[in-house]
């Protein structure tokens, strides 16, 4: 899942223990990514793309802690629009501005995430039921409605649903490595040369880092719980570390599996497979055929969850900014009885759903979604060092992440050495199409401005 399953306390108002946040955060980052974006991390790095999924998790688990000492401080909702808003910029109106970079980044991941979802539901309900195949867009499209309409109602993934939900993700991808593991075809000698099969060079592993990342991004859900939590200041740093390693276990044992079955060549040459890469994988069983339908089931309900949650987080990103005068006032308007932001969440299902109609985007959503999210944990980075310069003192009440200002600097420069190879080798398209969002969000900004 790219950004985690909605979450919420229960009825009663205990508080979350170290079992129930080490719960919460593996239930969030089980899901779709390892479904989908995997096959592409391995075509562009081959074996080495495990150093992509390691590193990933290892720099979200470092964004997830700084996002947490964040929350801690300012625990108002908009978090992602009000850390760099209160913390950086020597004016308010420096701040806003900074506030509103960030959450455009966030917005756009956001939409990506659900869009690319609605359009590999239609795909792998093809693939899993060919008397579909022909209807991928209105699959996707239905998608994006009938999630957009759960928002709308406030629907929650919760509860006992979230538990069964990710035992039912995790018992798939642990009986998926178990079954190539020990089907006699898994072939050790796809892994060598290990830095060099990929499209990317041996440098593959660099290019692919951005998009694995996007597999970790409900490491942040503790963060905006952290007043739901027994004992924060200890128990959110060891959730977090015992969450990432749990999934890393996971993740890294189904890519293992997968590229032993299937190389980076293979899904070269063979463009329908890249994003369905544990289905490809299980092809190669046939004395296994329930592993086909069971991925392709197991993706689908993955890529759901994944898309009530970007499109609600991106809902209330709008409507977090109209609430701060960026955004015209009626995105704030919200449900008498639910709650919700209602035309807010109507313009994300509406932009949602012209991404997801047209399939030929889905690279750049893919590209462009994950340097949004990279630009977001940027932000958050220098947003953390500006915050420990203006309260350089921990006081009793507030979180603060391990590893001093050492954390967000090296969070800084792998990021930015991670986009150094797609530069060089070519990737001037995804950040001309920045360049061009930016721009609409940088006229967007100045005339809501100007007329009020």
């Amino acid at each position: 899942m790219a950004l985690g399953k909605g979450v919420m306390m229960g009825s009663n108002n205990s508080k979350l223990g170290l079992f129930d946040s080490v719960h919460l955060l593996v239930g969030g980052m089980i899901g779709s990514a390892i479904f989908s974006l995997s096959g592409i991390t391995i075509l562009q790095a081959g074996p080495a793309s495990l150093l992509s999924w390691l590193l990933g998790g290892l720099i979200l688990l470092a964004y997830g802690l700084q996002t947490a000492e964040l929350a801690s401080r300012y625990p108002q909702s908009g978090g992602i629009f009000n850390f760099p808003a209160q913390l950086l910029g020597k004016t308010r109106e420096q701040g806003r501005l900074w506030g509103w970079i960030s959450a455009w980044a966030y917005l756009f991941g956001c939409i990506a995430g659900a869009a690319f979802s609605a359009i590999y539901i239609g795909i792998y309900l093809g693939v899993a039921f060919p008397a579909l195949g022909s209807m991928q867009v209105p699959l996707g499209l239905l998608a994006v409605l009938f999630s957009g309409a759960l928002n709308i109602a406030r629907f929650k993934i919760t509860g006992r649903a979230t538990t069964i939900l990710t035992l039912f993700l995790g018992g798939t991808l642990l009986l998926f490595a178990i079954a190539v593991f020990t089907s006699g075809s898994w072939d050790a000698s796809l892994l060598l040369p290990f830095f060099t099969q990929g499209s990317g060079g041996s440098t593959g592993f660099l290019d692919a880092l951005p998009l694995a990342m996007v597999a970790y991004g409900a490491i942040v859900a503790l963060s905006f719980l952290v007043g739901e939590v027994e004992k924060p200041n200890k128990t959110v740093p060891k959730a977090m570390a015992i969450a990432m390693a749990v999934v890393l276990v996971f993740y890294l044992a189904v890519l293992v599996a997968t590229l032993g079955l299937v190389s980076a060549g293979f899904l070269e040459a063979n463009e329908g497979l890249r994003y369905i890469p544990l289905y490809a994988a299980a092809s190669f069983l046939p004395n296994l055929s329930y592993l086909t339908p069971l991925i392709s089931i197991s993706a689908v309900l993955a890529l759901v969850t994944t898309m009530i949650v970007t499109m609600a987080l991106a809902a209330h990103t709008l409507l977090s900014c109209a609430e701060n005068g960026v955004l015209p006032q009626f995105l704030a308007k919200t449900g008498k009885k639910s709650g919700s932001p209602l035309y807010a969440t109507a313009v994300v299902v509406v932009v949602t759903g012209l991404f997801a109609a047209f399939p030929q985007l889905t690279n750049i959503l893919i590209n462009l979604g994950a340097l949004c999210n990279v630009i977001v944990v940027a932000i958050v980075c220098v947003t953390v060092l500006a915050s420990r310069k203006k309260y350089p003192k921990l006081e009793a009440e507030h979180f603060r992440a391990p590893g001093g200002t050492i954390l967000p600097v090296i969070t800084l420069a792998v990021l930015v050495a991670s986009y150094i190879p797609s530069i060089l080798q070519g990737g001037w398209q995804v950040w001309v199409a920045t360049a061009v969002y930016y721009l609409l969000g940088m006229l967007l900004y100045r005339g809501r401005r100007q007329s009020v």
